[in-house]
C-alpha cells in the first residue's frame, strides 16, 4: 500500500476527508482551567485561513471562558469552520490610525464569527478587522453603494473607500468584530 501511494503522490491523510480531520485535529492544547486558549496570527492569516495551521501561530493567549462565551455572534454567510476567536498585533499604522482606541504593538481580539455590520451595542461604532489587498486592517466599516467606507478614529488619517468586487457583500470582507483591546503601558 506505500508503494502505491507512494507512486500516485499520496499520503494517507489524503485519503481521509479534511472535514473530519480538521474536526479531529487541534493544535490548541486543551484547557483544562477556566481560561480558553486564543491563538496570535498574522493579519493576513487571520483574513484568509478559516483554519490555523500550528505553523502560521505566533503564540498563543488567554481569555476567560465566561468572557468569550458572553459575547454575542452575528454571523451572515457561512462561518461554521472558521476558528472562531484570533489574536492579531496592530501595526504602526494600524494603531496610530485607531489612536486612542489602539495603539502601535495592542494586542486584538476578533471575533470571526461577528462579521455584521449591525452594531454591538446600540449608538455605538464596532471597529471591525477588515480584509484589504490579502491583509488586514482595523477601521470602523459603512457601505455606500457598491463601496466600504474604512473610518479611521484619528482624524489625522485619510478615510479609505474600498470598492467591493462584483458578487461580493461587506461581510466577505470584514474578518470580524474587534471585541477586546490589550494595551501594554
Amino acid at each position: 500500500m506505500d508503494k502505491v501511494l507512494r507512486v500516485q503522490h499520496l499520503s494517507v491523510l489524503d485519503l481521509l476527508d479534511p472535514n473530519e480531520v480538521n474536526k479531529r485535529a487541534s493544535i490548541l492544547p486543551p484547557s483544562e482551567d477556566e481560561f480558553e486558549n486564543v491563538l496570535v496570527v498574522d493579519g493576513a492569516i487571520a483574513a484568509n485561513e478559516a483554519m490555523i495551521m500550528s505553523m502560521e501561530v505566533k503564540e498563543i493567549l488567554k481569555f476567560k471562558k465566561s468572557f468569550l462565551r458572553g459575547l454575542r455572534p452575528e454571523t451572515e454567510g457561512n462561518r461554521d469552520e472558521w476558528e472562531r476567536f484570533v489574536v492579531i498585533v496592530a501595526n504602526g499604522r494600524e494603531g496610530m490610525s485607531m489612536y486612542p482606541r489602539l495603539l502601535p504593538g495592542a494586542t486584538v481580539l476578533v471575533d470571526r464569527h461577528y462579521n455584521s455590520l449591525k452594531p454591538y451595542r446600540k449608538g455605538d461604532f464596532n471597529m471591525y478587522a477588515v480584509k484589504k489587498d490579502n491583509a488586514c486592517t482595523i477601521k470602523y466599516v459603512e457601505v455606500a453603494g457598491r463601496h466600504l467606507v474604512l473610518r479611521p478614529h484619528n482624524p489625522a488619517y485619510p478615510v479609505e473607500v474600498m470598492l467591493m468586487e462584483e458578487g461580493k457583500h461587506a461581510r466577505d470582507y470584514l474578518i470580524g468584530r474587534i471585541c477586546y483591546v490589550g494595551i501594554e503601558t
